[in-house]
This record gives C-alpha cells, structure tokens and sequence, in this order.
C-alpha cells in the first residue's frame, strides 16, 4: 500500500453551481514536497491488443480494443506507475481517483487488502477512457475491484453534465457509492465520508454484491436502527480529528455558514453532503482548495499558538491541483480542466479546454530539475519567493490570481463564442490552439511576477546592513 496521506475533494451538483455545470476537484497531495506533474491530453487508441502491467504492483489488466482520448496530470517518475490522477474524456465524462481513505481493523480483518489488486497509480489509466457516463464510471469500477481486488482504500470522484457520484473501495472488495443530489455539495479530506446507504433506492445509491451479508456474517453494525458506511467501515481517531475533519469543518463553514453554525474542527459527525446555501462558483471552489484556515486561530501563516494545531487543506507537498468543470454539450463545445501546479494557496488555476488534443509544451515536457520553461517548476518558484516572504508579498500575489481569474472568464467567454460556430476537427483545433495562447499568457505573467518579487526580496535579505548614522 502506497503511503499517500493525501488530498481533500469537493464535488458540486449541476443545481448547485452558478453555471449549471458539475464540478469534481481536489488537491492531490505527496508526500514530498517536490513531485512533478505533467499535463496531457492522451489519444484515443482503437484496435489495441496490450496487457496492463503495474510498474508499482504487478496488476495485471486486459486492456479493451477501443478507449477514448482523455486529458490526464500524470508523474514525471513513472517507476511507481503512471498516476494519472484525473481528467476528461471525450464523452464528456470527468473522474478523479485517488481520495485516499482508511478502514478501521474490524472489517479489514476479514477482507484485507490485495497486494497486487488495482492501486493509486493505475486506476485513471484503467478506467477513464472507457466510460461513458458517471454512473457507468462506478460500475465499470465496481467491475474491476470484484475481479481484481483493491490494493489500498480510495475515494473516487466522477461526474457527467447530470449527474455527480462519489465511490469509496476501502477494504479488498468492499465499496458503496453515492450520487451527489443536482442541489448540494460534499467534500471529503482523506477520511470514509460515505453515511446512510438506502438499498431500495439504486438509482441514487450502489454498493458492492454482498456487502450487507458480510457486514451482518461479522457482525460489524455498530448501529441499532441505520446502516451507516461510515461507522461500519471507518475511523474515529486522534488523526482524524487533527489531520481529517478540520478540513470538511473549514469547507461547510465558508459553503454553509449557516448550516454550520455550531461545527468544530474535531467534530466526527459532520455530514458529508451539504445544502449549499448560494450558488459555488470556481472561484468558490478556489478558494476552498488554497486555504489554510485563513482568518481563524488555525492558519500556518499567522502567529497563533494554535497556528499548527489542524493540517490545512492547501499545502507545500500538493503536486497538482484541479477542478474539472463538465459543461451541458447543449449550450458549450467542451468542458473545462482547470489545473494548478505548484502550491495552491500562491499559485493561480489555469483554465484549459478538455476538447483538444495536445498540451502546450510546458505542461506536456517537465525536466527533472529546476527549468522556469517549465510550468510546473515555474509555479514552484514563484510559491516558493511569496511564502519566504509571506506578509510582504502576499497583496501582490493575490492580486496577480485575481487578475488571472477575471481574464480567465473573458478568454474562455470568447473561446464559446467562436467555438459554436465550429465541429468536428476544426472545433478540436481550434481549441488546442487556445489552450496554447492561455498556457502562454498564464507563463508569461507568472513569469514577470517571479521576477518582481524576487528583486524586491534582495531589498528583505537579513544580511543587509546600513551603518546607524549616530555613531
């Protein structure tokens, strides 16, 4: 099992959202501080006769003859597999895999892991490009972990333009799913969120064959009157309470501040899927992915003595973030893969149409090494300057995300205007050819900030010295 001990999601319903669209995002987080990422858009493949093998684990999977192009954020280092992560298909079918959850020892006893089943690293590449709805992204799951086994406990995120679901595999073969309603929202931060599972409603839930049997054959309910996911499968620990739940805490309380009234940090039992109480824009969902408690007692950055207390939602060691924005193919020619390198709190989200087929080179080629050519270790070095000197340049910094954000909304309003009156290959061309123009544009300014911020901070250096005139 991979030690991952990452990551925070945020799914929105169609009803909920300020545009209509579904959204599914999340920080994928490391372990190290430095992993980079790549953005690519993979080409369909038809006529294919490959086996899958795991570089991490050995899986080993038949791959189908035909898969559909998709957008993906895979590792540089491919030794422990590809980790794709998340993206979008042609069908127009977003999903990100890797929420990773945890068991309790009760039920693991009895269907532990399996070490050479489907893991972290495989799970995008083995299942995107061949799903053609969110709910099919479930079953063709659920299809998978039946055969092969799971590896290690994950959450998984799929959404379509009508529907979001939510899937937890976390134990070998156990799992259960749950549409997100069209009006809510739900966020989840490394911990079993799933509750009461209604087993006479499968339009809204599903659930691994069997997994009532094996939960009453052990006798693991430890309700009277509900069968809740979440007491049956998960954990209530001193982690979880520090590391897990302070971050649905921070979520609801800037998404439902008045559902929330009363919520701690440390509170178990907080729901998982929220009325939203206004419509979540990207920004919103911005704002929940680069927080670090701001304006509470709990921030990192401040100088509370409670500072460090909770693991904030964005951090040092988040590899990629992204929001998947899926769009009603009625009104809009694509969908949208918003994508953030370098630490979320300091770095901007860079909207990129699903519908094409190549990635600007500096997603596409990321050296090693240290190369300001490259996006990723370029948004690494501007995070890096602005927290060195956090209180002195943060204005800036949050000025420049601003300014991103409001040419954002008129590149891409432009994009759709010109994008309707086009299909086909020409619509496809037409949309890789922006994804260049925005890559540079967001390169480009990056760039000019780095630069200003870090002459400024010559001027900060605790090295300088200027001889006090009085003596």
């Amino acid at each position: 099992m991979q030690n991952k001990d990452a990551c925070t999601s945020i799914m929105v319903g169609k009803k909920a959202s300020l545009d209509g669209s579904t959204y599914v995002c999340r920080n994928e987080d490391r372990v190290k501080a430095i992993e980079p990422k790549r953005f690519l858009v993979k080409p369909a493949v038809h006529d294919r006769h490959e086996t899958y093998v795991s570089p991490y684990n050995k899986v080993t999977v038949p791959m189908p003859e035909s898969g559909m192009r998709y957008t993906s954020t895979p590792s540089l280092d491919q030794s422990a597999g590809p980790n794709e992560e998340d993206g979008i298909n042609e069908a127009n079918v977003a999903a990100s895999f890797t929420e990773s959850v945890y068991a309790n020892d009760r039920v693991l006893a009895y269907d532990p892991f399996v070490k050479n089943g489907l893991a972290e690293d495989s799970l995008c590449t083995l299942v995107l490009p061949f799903i053609h709805s969110a709910r099919e992204g479930v079953e063709y799951t659920g299809k998978l972990i039946a055969k092969y086994g799971s590896a290690e406990g994950n959450g998984m995120q799929f959404a379509d333009q009508d529907s979001v679901w939510y899937m937890e595999v976390v134990t070998g073969h156990q799992w259960v799913a749950v549409r997100i309603p069209d009006d809510c929202y739900a966020v989840t931060p490394n911990q079993m969120a799933i509750e009461d599972i209604d087993f006479n409603d499968p339009e809204n839930y599903m659930w691994a064959d069997g997994i009532r049997e094996f939960v009453a054959d052990h006798q693991l309910n430890p309700d009277e009157n509900r069968w809740d996911f979440r007491h049956i499968f998960g954990t209530s620990t001193q982690k979880d309470r520090h590391y897990n739940t302070p971050r649905t805490w921070f979520a609801q309380r800037y998404l439902s501040p008045k559902a929330a009234q009363g919520q701690t940090p440390e509170d178990g039992e907080m729901p998982f899927i929220r009325k939203a109480e206004f419509k979540i824009s990207p920004e919103d969902i911005q704002y929940v992915l680069k927080s670090h408690f701001n304006e509470t007692p709990y921030d990192p950055m401040g100088d509370s003595p409670e500072r460090k207390t909770y693991r904030a939602i964005s951090l040092s060691r988040t590899a990629q973030s992204h929001i998947l924005q899926v769009r009603d193919a009625k009104r809009f020619k694509t969908s949208i893969h918003w994508i953030e390198l370098g630490v979320p709190a300091f770095n901007p989200y860079v909207p990129f149409f699903a519908n094409a087929d190549d990635t600007d080179e500096s997603y596409r080629n990321v050296p090693a090494k240290m190369d300001l050519k490259s996006a990723y270790w370029l948004n690494e070095a501007l995070a890096e300057v602005v927290e060195s000197h956090y209180e002195e340049f943060m204005e800036k910094d949050e000025d420049y995300q601003k300014e991103l954000n409001e040419w954002a909304r008129r590149k891409i309003a432009e994009v759709d205007q010109k994008a309707s009156q086009l299909s086909g290959s020409e619509l496809t061309a037409y949309l890789t050819k922006q994804n260049h123009e925005v890559a540079v544009h967001y390169n480009e300014r990056t760039k000019a900030l780095f630069y200003e911020l870090l002459t400024e901070g010559c001027e900060l250096s605790k090295m300088s010295f200027k001889m006090d005139p009085n003596l």
